[in-house]
């Protein structure tokens, strides 16, 4: 979100407060174990990085839904403003990818009594840093540090701090905490934030919220099927308080001889009925303090 007025905070729904790359986010694990791993923490790197190339191309043959709400909220939680769309992510009869509008009220986020917009660097992490993949094509553009292990229910995994080297001009990155499945070697839960902040001369300023993502295993990879966003964030001309939610619901493989059906396009009318996401093994328990929960079921 962005404060371009200085009067009026218009802020665009990217909240947090600026991070310095090399410095700790910060959410110590609860039961966090300091443990060293059975093999070297680089080769754990090394694989988990390639199992999750492997996961990004495999994510790109499923289509899926995704539920997006980001609103403003004032100091005793009631909404001031919110942006809501529902997608369907598919391919078309060419096979070419393509998003599908499903449900997108007119959007309030930016009009009074909210004081909050939009701009392209929160719809760009809701496509890349909220679903956070670190693969192999990526790695060298983090610092990554081991924390020790941490079972989140039946999962035990590996913890790691991560952290971008450099910030390029324009470019966009992840910075907090990874959990990696020690088993699948794969990203399980994600906590952190898209950065960098941005704040501009002429008194713009650009913040990006805390966040956490969860995956499910489907098939034979770990996909993000829930984000949860609840901050502040401290603008110059005041704190500004945001909640974010993104769900993705009902992956299915793409095959060029399967039939798919998904909610057809309307304009601002009620979604279907979301379908059920239905999987072996469910995302770790959120953090309590998200006041949400699914269970991790191993098997």
């Amino acid at each position: 979100m962005g404060n371009i007025m200085s009067a009026r905070n218009v802020l665009s729904l990217g909240l947090g407060v600026l991070l310095c790359t090399g410095i700790s986010f910060g959410q110590e694990p609860s039961t966090l174990r300091s443990e060293q791993p059975p093999i070297p923490v680089e080769e754990i790197i090394k694989k988990f990085s390639e199992r999750e190339r492997e996961f990004r191309i495999a994510r790109g043959n499923y289509t899926y839904r995704q539920d997006v709400t980001m609103q403003e909220l004032n100091a005793n939680g009631r909404v001031l403003g919110e942006y809501h769309v529902v997608s369907d992510i598919l391919f078309d009869s060419s096979g070419k990818r393509t998003e599908r509008i499903v449900y997108a009220p007119a959007s309030t986020l930016g009009k009074s009594p909210s004081t909050v917009s939009l701009d392209a660097e929160d719809l760009q992490d809701v496509r890349e840093i909220q679903p956070f993949v670190l693969t192999s094509d990526d790695i060298s553009k983090y610092n990554l540090k081991y924390l020790g292990k941490e079972k989140i229910d039946e999962i035990d995994s590996y913890v790691f701090d991560v952290a971008p080297k450099t910030i390029e001009k324009g470019q966009r990155y992840f910075q907090g905490q990874i959990w990696v499945d020690d088993h699948d070697l794969q990203i399980v839960k994600t906590y952190g934030k898209a950065v960098p902040d941005i704040r501009g001369k002429g008194g713009e300023e650009h913040l990006f919220p805390r966040f956490e993502t969860y995956r499910e295993q489907i098939d034979k990879y770990w996909f993000p099927t829930y984000t949860k966003a609840v901050d502040t964030l401290q603008f110059s001309t005041g704190a500004k308080r945001i909640r974010e939610i993104i769900k993705y619901e009902n992956y299915k493989k793409f095959e060029a001889n399967v039939k798919l059906t998904f909610g057809d396009a309307v304009e601002g009318g009620p979604a279907d009925q979301n379908p059920s996401t239905s999987s072996d093994k469910k995302a770790p328990a959120l953090d309590p303090r998200l006041n949400d929960s699914t269970k991790a079921k191993k098997k």
